[in-house]
């Protein structure tokens, strides 16, 4: 049965008692780019047996052709430019690259396919086979097995162990960006497992759609290209304060409590030369200082909001991109064809970050689904449950059913968990060298040539009209993303394509 042949039914519940974690009211998702959960937080909690993380003693082979060596994990005292900036080259990140990183050869079918259960030990070879790095550099292997220290991202570090991580959330997919944003989105890749070549237009319906048609506001925060417009669910509300610039209203809102039921947050995916500005998404080969500036700031923002109380923040990122994780993904419900590349998404990807933050959520917590024998959380989690606290009738597919919502790991009886005041970070700005650096091939990450691509056939235009549209508002005298209760009436009457 297809999303659109789905009745317009309750979803079934994991709480018994969903009315007493209803005080959420504002749920906001940021998701960052290409990291592995080992990679990020894999070392958070060394000494704790209910933590999943990094002994140590992990390693890959590498076969080389004099013969085969074992590769560890690793981690520098410091933070270099060199494992800041890394891995770079950027790790192979389609279909058949994570099935070689996750089954290694002797796992693989003659379609690229794995077998059986994944070994995780195909990391150091794929990366080996990538070509040549921005700086003309030969792939390093050990680059491939270096995981940061909490000290070395202090900001995600503290907000997970002042909150809540999940070392028990998986990439939807086996697959590269543009899949596994859509299944946050639509709970399904449309059956597309790379980015490219595209397959405009993209006809999913979308949690937006069915906030819209439940009188739910929601908001995308984007700070160049907005990703979600791949979808034709967005296309109609890109000129609408639907869509707004993230580093000019979001704290604004935040601080005016005037923040939507949904928000979702998109990072800088592109370099500006013009603006010196480079990505903040964490996608190797960018310096992962910048997201830790757009981390705090976020949270920042919230956590001095009249809405703090009521809100919900998730950090996750859409792949591993590559980079190491000790922890073989499970099998996975199909979200429902069609399957136009051959793979039925039974499988989910590898670990990523994932961490959950609200007043809610006591500290210290190691947050799994509630049962441990079902499901792991994966992005479609978000979908299921916005869609069961705010009660947006049936799943969108077989996957957005089959997921475990997060409502179970918010207390209810415990006092409230305010969290800090405020997250310190060092503020970034990217040096002249860096800028050119990543200009070279504009951060040779197959993402950024596929929004640039998408750029030049759609955004280009309607990213400007988007911008002289909220100008005028501005000028109308109305604050940013506020219209009159007659004009947001009036936008919620229909959806138009």
């Amino acid at each position: 049965m297809n999303a659109e042949q789905r009745p317009d039914r309750p979803m079934p519940s994991d709480n018994n008692d969903t009315q007493s974690v209803r005080p959420i009211e504002h749920v906001v998702v940021l998701m960052l780019e290409n990291r592995s959960f080992d990679s990020m937080l894999g070392r958070l909690y060394p000494d704790r047996p209910d933590f999943d993380g990094l002994t140590g003693q992990e390693a890959n082979p590498w076969h080389r052709q004099d013969g085969r060596v074992m590769v560890p994990v690793w981690n520098d005292a410091g933070l270099s430019r060199a494992t800041a900036a890394g891995p770079d080259p950027d790790p192979g990140e389609l279909f058949h690259d994570m099935e070689a990183q996750f089954f290694g050869a002797a796992g693989m079918t003659p379609d690229g396919q794995g077998l059986g259960i994944p070994s995780m030990n195909g990391f150091v070879d794929s990366y080996m086979r990538q070509p040549r790095g921005l700086d003309d550099s030969v792939p390093d292997p050990a680059a491939i097995m270096h995981c940061f220290s909490p000290t070395q991202v202090p900001v995600l570090s503290e907000l997970a162990r002042s909150f809540g991580v999940s070392d028990r959330w998986f990439a939807s997919a086996p697959c590269q960006t543009w899949p596994n944003r859509f299944f946050v989105h639509t709970g399904t890749a449309g059956g597309w497992v790379n980015n490219d070549p595209p397959h405009f237009p993209y006809r999913m319906p979308s949690l937006f759609r069915r906030l819209t048609e439940h009188r739910k506001d929601w908001a995308v925060y984007f700070h160049d290209l907005p990703n979600t417009a791949l979808l034709t669910d967005i296309w109609s509300r890109l000129p609408t304060p639907d869509f707004r610039l993230y580093e000019h209203e979001f704290a604004e809102d935040a601080r005016n409590g005037i923040l939507p039921a949904y928000t979702f947050i998109e990072p800088r995916y592109l370099v500006s030369r013009f603006r010196a500005k480079v990505p903040n998404d964490q996608h190797p080969p960018t310096n992962i200082i910048h997201a830790e500036q757009l981390i705090a700031e976020t949270y920042n923002a919230l956590r001095q909001s009249p809405q703090w109380t009521k809100t919900l923040f998730i950090i996750i990122y859409d792949e591993h991109g590559g980079t190491y994780d000790h922890v073989a993904p499970p099998p996975a419900t199909p979200p429902g064809g069609p399957y136009p590349d051959g793979f039925t998404f039974n499988r989910y990807g590898a670990r990523v970050p994932a961490v959950l933050i609200s007043p809610h959520i006591p500290a210290g917590s190691v947050i799994r689904p509630a049962d441990p024998e079902g499901a792991p959380f994966d992005h479609t989690s978000v979908i299921r449950t916005v869609q069961e606290l705010f009660g947006l009738g049936s799943p969108l597919t077989d996957r957005v059913a089959a997921a475990p919502s997060l409502l179970p790991a918010l207390a209810n009886d415990t006092p409230l968990n305010m969290g800090p005041e405020r997250i310190a970070f060092v503020p970034s700005q990217p040096t002249p060298e860096e800028i050119s650096r990543l200009r070279k091939t504009d951060n040779v990450a197959g993402l950024q040539f596929s929004m640039s691509g998408f750029a030049a056939t759609l955004l280009g235009t309607i990213a400007r009209i988007s911008a002289h549209f909220r100008h005028g508002v501005r000028r109308s005298g109305h604050r940013a993303g506020v219209f009159p209760a007659r004009r947001r009436k009036a936008d919620r009457k229909g959806w138009p394509l």
